[in-house]
């Protein structure tokens, strides 16, 4: 749920779908994802999810999750951005979509001004899908005071809803509300669900939004449970890791631990607070053996809302509110304070940065550990401490969130899910978590 850079590039990626079976998973279907290195064009800042803004004006609870009919599996590809590819459609068509558990509505490109090139296309070609239709005008969702919209939908000229979804690093994607189907299989498919059918955006693939709101994927096809593996970074010649995505049941959910989500009604909602992201209860993080000393209040909303702690598959780095990210700093610092790069503050928001050997200076660190309750964590081994961001530097992944603009809060990135499993059991509320070769995991 952070400033997020979008990348200008266009890529076609082929569907090869197999059916596998699993003990107790009867049915389940497996797609290889793809993914782009990061873009020659793109920021040089962080490579981070998209702010819904929704955070401000929503108020709807989200929709209750009853037994879900899907079971599905997928893979992705490490980049600065996890990328999923599903098939939309009647016929399916192929569609690059970054999943993102940080926002809410999903949308596809419909751009006309990208080519369509033989397929597979990233761009999807209405006309070619007998489930399409679009939303006209009269809709309950077409009208100017809807919440889940950062701006009012209207009509355009065509008599058609039009919506505008802004981010917080001023991208703003627009187009037509319409309804189409996720197609897994011949036999099993979703009902027509409300997408955005983008024609004026900067990137030529979608977003997958899968949180808490009434129009995310997640609610509106009812799923009872999703869960993604991230790999590692870590790169052999010729060989690109793959992690996993699923829809309904995971065959490795029986390792996991889980904390609850913290919910919050309609009187807490606070200016600053996301109602619809997922928010757990931090307890601590140690650094090495060392417990650092922040308060847990640090890690939970404010009178204002801001300081929540948030589970964000499209943030790539974690952000800290400055209490908690000071003493994460005074520690790095205290460890390995000579080796710092002086005067250097990656992306304007991260200070903990370094040359020289990254794998001496991690071990220098040692493990960092995210602590939440009931004794569960997130350990970030001390090889994976430190981010390379180009140029022979690399960094703690850990920025400082009051620098992002607006309300600070803590967010856990995709950069410190490496390697584990992370489920999201809608149906009971909580977050699990296992850990796992995700490169191994499809």
């Amino acid at each position: 749920m952070l400033l997020f850079y979008l990348f200008l590039l266009l890529t076609s990626c082929s569907l090869s779908a197999q059916e596998t079976q699993h003990k107790n998973d009867p049915l389940s279907f497996s797609f290889p994802l793809t993914s782009l290195p990061r873009s020659p064009r793109a920021s040089p800042s962080f490579y981070s999810s998209f702010i819904s803004q929704t955070k401000k004006a929503s108020t709807l609870k989200s929709s209750s999750f009853s037994s879900s009919p899907y079971n599905y599996g997928s893979g992705f590809k490490y980049s600065m951005i996890l990328l999923v590819s599903l098939p939309i459609g009647t016929p399916p068509q192929t569609q690059q979509m970054i999943l993102d558990t940080g926002s809410q509505l999903s949308w596809i490109q419909c751009h006309k001004k990208f080519p369509r090139k033989p397929p597979p296309s990233s761009v999807f070609d209405p006309s070619l899908s007998s489930s399409f239709s679009v939303l006209p005008c009269n809709h309950p969702l077409c009208k100017p005071r809807i919440p889940d919209f950062t701006l009012p939908t209207s009509c355009d000229q065509n008599r058609l809803c039009h919506y505008s979804y802004f981010y917080a690093d001023g991208t703003l994607a627009e187009g037509n509300l319409v309804r189409e189907k996720i197609t897994f299989s011949r036999s099993q498919s979703t009902p027509p669900l409300i997408l955005g059918c983008a024609e004026e955006s900067s990137d030529a693939r979608g977003i997958l939004g899968m949180n808490l709101g009434r129009l995310s994927f997640a609610s509106q096809a009812k799923l009872t449970k999703f869960s993604y593996c991230v790999p590692t970074r870590q790169v052999r010649p010729g060989f690109t890791p793959t992690g996993s995505f699923y829809l309904g049941e995971n065959p490795n959910s029986g390792g996991f631990r889980y904390i609850s989500l913290l919910t919050f009604s309609q009187s807490q909602r606070m200016p600053n607070l996301d109602p619809l992201a997922y928010t757990v209860a931090m307890q601590g993080i140690r650094i090495g053996n060392q417990k650092l000393n922040i308060p847990i209040s640090a890690f939970r909303p404010d009178p204002s809302g801001a300081g929540q702690t948030m589970i964000d598959s499209g943030s790539e780095f974690t952000y800290l509110v400055d209490e908690a990210y000071n003493k994460v700093r005074e520690e790095v610092v205290r460890l390995v304070g000579p080796r710092l790069k002086k005067g250097y503050v990656y992306g304007g928001v991260s200070d903990m940065c370094f040359n020289g050997n990254a794998i001496e200076i991690g071990r220098l660190i040692g493990n960092m550990v995210f602590e939440f309750d009931k004794g569960v964590e997130i350990v970030v081994e001390k090889e994976r401490v430190l981010a390379d961001v180009g140029g022979g530097v690399h960094c703690v992944g850990i920025g400082r969130s009051e620098m992002l603009g607006g309300a600070a809060s803590n967010i856990i990135g995709n950069f410190h899910q490496q390697n584990i499993w992370v489920e999201f059991d809608l149906a009971n509320r909580r977050v699990g978590f296992g850990k796992a070769d995700c490169s191994r995991s499809v």
